[in-house]
């Protein structure tokens, strides 16, 4: 499985840091509710995780030092790996279309 980089996992995680504070400022301002609600997806996109607080979380972890492996042992939904709860990407012919996602 790939990992994400630890250096790009702390930038993004300080960028939401930085928007989130922002937004405790200023609640109605919706360039800076924009702004934290991409950062929080973007660590979920590289966390693997399906919200945003899950993913800080996962983040936090896998920057420590003493327990990368147990930060990833969740990290699976993204990578369809075991622990995974969304259903596998189709395989064969027709794979990659969206059928039955939308209406």
């Amino acid at each position: 499985m790939l990992l994400p980089a630890k250096a790009e996992v702390a930038r993004h995680l300080e960028q939401y840091r930085a928007w989130e504070r922002l937004l405790l400022v200023a609640p109605a301002d919706h360039t800076v509710r924009g702004n934290f609600e991409n950062a929080g997806y973007t660590l979920c996109v590289l966390m693997g995780k399906r919200c945003a607080r899950e993913a800080v979380d996962a983040a936090e972890l896998y920057l420590r030092d003493e327990a990368p492996a147990a930060a990833l042992s969740s990290m699976t939904v993204a990578h369809g790996t075991r622990g995974s709860q969304l259903p596998q990407e189709p395989q064969g012919r027709g794979a990659g279309r969206a059928v039955g996602r939308h209406p």
